[in-house]
């Protein structure tokens, strides 16, 4: 594929249906990994309607647990950066979906404020690395002139 320096790059017709087939092939995935992500922040308030039934937990533990999930965020955000640009974005994509689904999965056997705080951290700590991983690996498929249309598109995911 060689295409012109510059700002308006032309591209084949074949370039522009590799383009298209890649669009359609990996946007579609990414975009759903990108709404679970957004749901695993903010589903504890819709959660809390229903653990409210079966959990003593007050409002304010609820509350915590929304925020300590943005506390091991934070916290690791650099250091799964600095994992993603060692080992590549594939494989820190793979760790932060396996990781993060074991940990979705284990709140469901919460029975203690500890034991969802611990959880909602790990929560954010393993989807630390995703968003800057979902977009350097747009960077293995995209050229630059065409990187931007590619990073909306996965950006609708959240709206």
């Amino acid at each position: 594929m060689q295409a012109k320096a510059g700002p308006h790059q032309d591209y084949t017709a074949a370039d522009m249906a590799l383009f298209a087939k890649v669009s359609r092939r990996l946007l579609p995935l990414l975009i759903i990994c990108y709404v679970i992500a957004f749901l695993d922040r903010v589903n504890i308030g819709f959660a809390q309607l229903q653990m409210k039934q079966t959990l003593p937990f007050s409002d304010a533990a609820y509350a915590f647990g929304a925020g300590v999930f943005f506390i091991g965020y934070f916290l690791f955000e650099v250091p799964s950066n600095l994992i993603l640009e060692r080992i590549g974005a594939r494989k820190t994509l793979l760790r932060i979906m396996f990781c993060w689904g074991i940990v979705a999965s284990a709140m469901m056997f919460v029975q203690t404020t500890t034991q969802f705080y611990i959880l909602r951290f790990l929560l954010g700590a393993f989807e630390a690395g995703f968003f800057p991983g979902i977009i350097l690996y747009l960077t293995y498929w995209y050229p630059s002139a065409r990187r931007a249309k590619a990073i909306a598109t996965f950006m609708t995911g959240a709206t």
